[in-house]
């Protein structure tokens, strides 16, 4: 069984942090399912772990909600996570719940990065902000993050549907890897033609 954590900091109730980390999270399991492995897929909201976020900065010590939450991450075999963009970069309390993470617990994992904004043109969050700090956290980032502003939600073009696919697809490849997949066959072999043999028929030698 994978295990898909969503990690959704939108201080909204509703919010559309939260719209977009549902439908990632739904597109994650979809993807995963088509490569043959199962999948669960849990969304974790930080807004309700806000007080207990900040005690374990002053105190060091997580609180039992917190500590499970935590848990669940380090146990993940994915992430996806998503932000709403304040001041051009990740919400304070996005960046605090990985800030009291063990400084091992992303190393290696794959994770997907999105974010939520009024506009696009904060869209730059992603590769300014986002995927430097799951760089730094040695995470394995997949190449597609998803952006979405509040007129994506309503669009009719499908165009953000279409990101949150392939972003889940690339995160399906890593979580599931080669479940439910045949191995393609090896390329055939190449015909190599020795040097010696080239410079003879360079100098006019292939005749003799």
């Amino acid at each position: 069984m994978k295990r898909i954590v969503v990690i959704a900091a939108g201080l909204s109730v509703p919010s559309s942090t939260r719209l977009l980390a549902d439908l990632i999270g739904d597109a994650a399991e979809r993807a995963v399912e088509a490569r043959g492995a199962e999948v669960e897929v849990e969304v974790v909201e930080l807004r309700p772990l806000a007080h207990a976020l900040a005690d374990h900065l002053l105190t060091g010590f997580p609180g039992q909600e917190l500590a499970a939450v935590i848990d669940r991450v380090h146990r993940a075999d994915g992430l996806v996570v998503v932000t709403p963009v304040f001041a051009a970069s990740y919400s304070g309390l996005f960046k605090t719940f990985f800030d009291v993470l063990d400084k091992d617990a992303l190393d290696g994992k794959p994770v997907l990065i999105a974010a939520t904004a009024g506009t696009a043109r904060h869209s730059l969050v992603l590769d300014h902000a986002l995927r430097p700090l799951f760089a730094y956290l040695r995470a394995v980032v997949v190449p597609t993050g998803v952006f979405a502003a509040t007129d994506d939600f309503g669009g009719s073009d499908g165009l953000l549907q279409k990101r949150v696919d392939r972003a889940a697809a690339e995160l399906a490849a890593l979580v599931a890897g080669g479940e439910g997949r045949t191995t393609p066959a090896p390329p055939a072999p190449v015909a190599v033609t020795p040097f010696e043999q080239l410079l003879r028929e360079a100098g006019g030698d292939s005749v003799r």
